[in-house]
């Protein structure tokens, strides 16, 4: 039986349990397919109110398709696939939807002003497996076929940040965040059986699946510490208040923990005075002792870290970062894993050679990639490189982003990418890579994409930084993600250019050569609040919402949030993606094969504004953006590179896509000249003209 089938079957049943009347509301974004449902009523709020077993319901029988086998195996073993999408190449065609879903799912159903992990009618108001499905139909419109989550395993709250903690905190690789699980199904379903139906629903709807795995870190209250207390680095208790990254002087603020500065690091007295603070594990001090505090732990009389703490006066050393001088704190709800039994090879001429130094944490350690020891932890090793292939066979899914894979050793990425392949051969790998000059080492690693850093550069139009990006990366040996916004970044409305700027960069993504698009959780309605502060932030970015909002300065990375799915536009993304995507798909193989696409040019290299042709044998398309966000202008786009039976036909131009269509001062006309053709743009106007032969 499939378990989109038991889910429904559940709720059917559980129904019956609860034959009362609802006041349930969902956003109206959630009823994309516009359900018929009898309970259903429109609110002049935005929101839909439902009896929400029977809207699940509903909602399963147009995602199911009629399937009732199971469907917990990748897509692509279902599919066939084309050689050049094998071997998780077919992201090169895809377009990425990022979902974290405690937030993205989330909603005050009761409308009580506040979300409760139990509402009145004992249902969860944060986002859950189950509570997903309804975003799906939105993806589809929306032309997204990739489903990216954030973290979904087992975190831990201990020295949690915000309200919840950081989904970034694992405490076991091998379960599920119980927290996702829904109340609607009683016990009749396990957490697990929910994602599993959540991913047999995206792949009915030809959705792939891609997960965040964190093989570098571990939460400080992580389960190994029981059984593995040597795979962690440790300090006395009584040191954590004056545990910070130590200085090296002389080095740049924000600098790779390259081996050219070994020298200065270990000639830091503060660095050696951080080093000395680390303690042997506890286990190797009193064996007898360890064993009374792991059985206590598993007698559940209290979590690991604590019961440690109490019986050794020991805690596990939190991470910090790997750049040298990085201003930011220690991150104290997680550690690091010890890769190596023994230091950094490089590092030990530098160690004072009269001292013994325990396993401790520093700038070289965290950045192993650059600083192996010769020691391998390979049971550790081994177990990591596992976490993907259970989530393979368990759940089906059909990729991961490695988390801080840049800083992991050479040899682990390469037996955690051997052992998922071996399952799948097409599973895909994206690199949190944000440097493209690395985009080869990456690519030689066995990854098929990486993250790029799109978001710092195509937010700066007047800095000339968004032609860079999109005029470059075709040049690069692997794709990038076409992005202005993740989850660590500010929020594209809240840049300069706000709604302006989002509108324009979300809706050209979709046609940037050698990108995939990827669309940010919150991103299709102007959220403006950052999910977290972390990269290319300004001092007030946490300030974005009004101090009226109940989710002022709530951080959704780390805190209860929902996001405003009835923003006044909120329907207007949705709405032009659903036309761009159409017409990207009727595109795809040219916007993937470099002889087919072709850079515009405009009258000079000050002009504010980008485009790219794309060519069909009978059709061409001219996908153009105005990036004045201020002003209006008539741009002359030059035709001269294009195919040469193209421009025979200049007079067949015809607009298909604008996305100011909701403007009704909008100029479709074109004018046709000696190779080149001119069109009225309004501030951050993107056009899509069409050329038939």
């Amino acid at each position: 039986m499939s378990y989109l089938l038991k889910l429904q079957q559940a709720l059917k049943r559980q129904k019956i349990l609860h034959d009362y009347p609802f006041n349930y509301t969902l956003p109206d974004l959630f009823d994309s397919l516009d359900l018929k449902c009898s309970s259903k009523y429109r609110l002049p709020s935005g929101e839909i109110r439902v009896d929400p077993y029977e809207f699940f319901d509903e909602l399963i029988n147009s995602l199911r398709k009629g399937n009732s086998e199971p469907v917990c195996q990748p897509y692509y073993m279902d599919h066939p696939i084309t050689r050049p999408a094998a071997h998780g190449n077919w992201i090169r065609q895809s377009s990425v939807y990022s979902c974290m879903i405690r937030t993205s799912s989330s909603w005050d159903h009761d409308r009580s002003g506040n979300l409760e992990s139990e509402n009145l009618y004992g249902l969860k108001e944060t986002g859950t497996f189950v509570k997903t499905l309804a975003l799906i139909p939105l993806l589809k419109k929306m032309g997204i076929d990739t489903l990216y989550l954030l973290p979904i395993s087992q975190y831990s709250t201990k020295n949690k940040k915000g309200d919840l903690g950081s989904p970034y905190g694992v405490s076991n690789f091998f379960k599920l965040d119980p927290s996702l699980k829904d109340p609607m199904t009683g016990s009749e379903l396990s957490v697990e059986d929910e994602f599993k139906a959540l991913v047999e629903a995206c792949h009915c709807q030809d959705i792939k699946v891609i997960i965040d795995i964190i093989p570098r870190t571990n939460s400080v209250n992580s389960d190994l510490i029981a059984e593995h207390p040597d795979w962690f680095y440790w300090i006395d208790v009584n040191q954590l208040s004056t545990y910070v990254p130590p200085y090296v002087p002389g080095v740049e603020p924000g600098s790779t923990a390259d081996p050219k500065y070994l020298e200065l690091m270990y000639a830091s007295e503060e660095v050696l005075k951080h080093i000395r603070k680390f303690q042997p594990n506890p286990q190797s001090l009193d064996s007898k002792k360890w064993k009374t505090v792991v059985s206590q732990w598993k007698k559940g009389k209290g979590e690991i870290l604590d019961l440690v703490q109490e019986a050794f006066g020991m805690t596990v050393a939190p991470a910090f970062s790997d750049c040298i001088n990085d201003p930011q704190p220690a991150w104290n709800d997680i550690t690091f894993f010890r890769m190596y039994l023994d230091h950094p090879t490089a590092s030990v001429p530098f160690l004072p050679k009269d001292e013994n130094f325990n396993p401790y944490i520093l700038y070289d350690v965290a950045k192993s990639s650059l600083n192996p020891g010769s020691l391998i932890n390979q049971p550790l090793w081994d177990l990591l490189s596992q976490i993907i292939p259970y989530y393979q066979t368990e759940f089906g899914i059909d990729g991961a982003r490695i988390d801080m894979g840049h800083a992991l050793p050479l040899e682990l990425v390469k037996q955690i990418i051997e052992a998922a392949r071996k399952i799948d051969p097409h599973f895909c790998f994206i690199a949190e890579e944000l440097d493209s000059q690395n985009a080869s080492v990456s690519l030689e690693k066995g990854y098929n994409m990486i993250i790029g850093g799109g978001f710092t550069m195509e937010t700066r139009p007047k800095e000339d930084k968004l032609n860079a990006f999109a005029y470059g990366a075709s040049a690069l040996p692997c794709p990038v993600f076409a992005v202005g916004e993740t989850h660590d970044t500010p929020r594209l409305s809240a840049r300069e250019g706000g709604q302006r700027l989002s509108r324009m960069l979300t809706l050209l993504n979709l046609f940037i050569p050698n990108c995939v698009p990827f669309l940010n959780s919150g991103q299709e309605v102007y959220e403006l609040q950052p999910m977290n502060t972390g990269l290319d932030c300004r001092p007030n970015e946490q300030d974005q919402l009004p101090e009226s909002d109940p989710y002022y300065r709530k951080l959704a990375l780390f805190d209860r949030y929902a996001f405003h799915y009835l923003h006044p536009q909120r329907w207007e993304l949705p709405t032009l993606l659903e036309e761009a995507s159409k017409i990207r798909y009727r595109y795809r193989s040219a916007i993937t094969r470099k002889q087919d696409q072709f850079p515009l040019m405009f009258e000079g290299p000050w002009i504010p504004a980008l485009g790219f042709g794309y060519a069909l044998k009978r059709s061409m398309i001219l996908v153009i953006a105005n990036h004045d966000l201020d002003h209006r202008h008539r741009h002359w786009i030059r035709t001269d590179n294009l195919p040469e039976n193209f421009q025979k036909v200049l007079s067949s131009a015809t607009v298909i896509f604008t996305s100011e269509s909701r403007n009704i001062e909008i100029d479709l006309s074109l004018e046709i000249g000696d190779r080149a053709l001119c069109a009225e743009f309004l501030p951050g106007e993107v056009k899509i003209i069409e050329i038939s032969c």
